[in-house]
């Protein structure tokens, strides 16, 4: 029976991860910054990833097979940053250092544990190309996107140096119903249903014309366990290929709905706190070659996948 350890399992990937490998019958174990959970043992306390000690003391004692680094600090687009040094301070903290306590923990005490980090299509920045590869130069121009540039480069360096299995997947947008209401996304349903039920009276956004990359996170996830069977660590953009405007989602809600989002939508570029950048849109060509994987959802029917579980939501409040 394979084992997997989960560093950020509460969040949107962890809770589909952890899902998914339960029913492959993986011992598991789910970590995040405040809560502990298992499949097989009784747990009482969580763990600091950011102590080295903690750390290795739970890879000598679980050796799990697979370790999936999803645990990270980031911001949406419409998040006021006041401080710029501590913002980094705290990215570098998770996204960087804790990382590298698990990378030498399996050097020196759990050899056969391979890793897979979530990165991120921000490493980009505003790429030279219209479409992003594995070759694609790393040019980040955030704080989200420098310090997961900086794990690749260190995941890189172990994998050379201390012939550690760390894979990385560059991971576009992905969403689901459990997307965090700070994402445009899930902000877009959960006003569209509030509107539908006369709780909301208008939904402002940032700006409509935005194109985004737009995926379903249990396919990603899918991806992520893909890449940690393959023989040899690797790079892996992980993304659907298409884009999509703010604009087109909304209408997709909102015709869903039945309801004509021009009636109700007003735009505010106000609400975007970060610099406009290109637009993002990866090739996952290298990821379907090496592992058959490709989207399982359409632009459509994560809409309608969405919309139906808050419509199911807001019944229930």
């Amino acid at each position: 029976m394979k084992k997997a350890l989960i560093i950020g399992h509460t969040g949107q990937d962890g809770t589909y991860l952890y899902d998914y490998l339960d029913k492959l019958h993986y011992q598991i174990i789910g970590i995040s910054s405040n809560t502990y959970r298992s499949n097989f043992t009784s747990i009482t306390s969580t763990i600091d990833i950011t102590d080295k000690k903690a750390v290795d003391k739970l890879l000598i004692s679980f050796e799990p097979n697979e370790i999936y680094f999803l645990a990270a600090v980031h911001q949406s687009s419409t998040d006021i940053t006041n401080d710029e040094y501590q913002l980094f301070q705290n990215s570098y903290k998770i996204n960087v250092l804790a990382l590298s306590n698990f990378l030498d923990g399996i050097t020196k005490y759990s050899k056969g544990s391979r890793l897979f980090y979530a990165a991120s299509s921000h490493v980009y920045g505003n790429p030279p190309s219209e479409i992003q590869n594995e070759n694609t130069p790393l040019n980040p121009n955030c704080i989200y996107g420098i310090t997961k540039t900086t794990a690749i480069q260190l995941i890189r360096y172990f994998n050379a140096s201390c012939n550690v299995y760390a894979s990385v997947g560059i991971l576009y947008n992905h969403e689901s119903p459990l997307r965090s209401s700070k994402f445009v996304s899930k902000k877009i349903v959960e006003s569209a249903v509030a509107i539908k039920n006369n709780k909301l009276d208008k939904l402002v956004l940032g700006n409509l014309k935005a194109s985004i990359d737009w995926g379903y996170a249990p396919d990603y996830v899918d991806a992520a366990v893909r890449i940690l069977q393959l023989n040899a660590p690797d790079t892996f953009v992980i993304s659907s290929g298409k884009t999509h405007t703010v604009g087109d989602f909304v209408a997709g809600v909102f015709n869903y709905l039945q309801l004509d989002w021009k009636l109700y939508v007003t735009e505010n570029p106000d609400l975007i706190k970060k610099t406009n950048k290109k637009t993002l849109l990866g090739d996952y060509s290298k990821l379907h070659a090496a592992t058959n994987w490709k989207p399982s959802v359409s632009f459509s029917e994560l809409i309608e996948i969405m919309v139906k579980a808050e419509i199911e939501k807001q019944n229930n409040e």
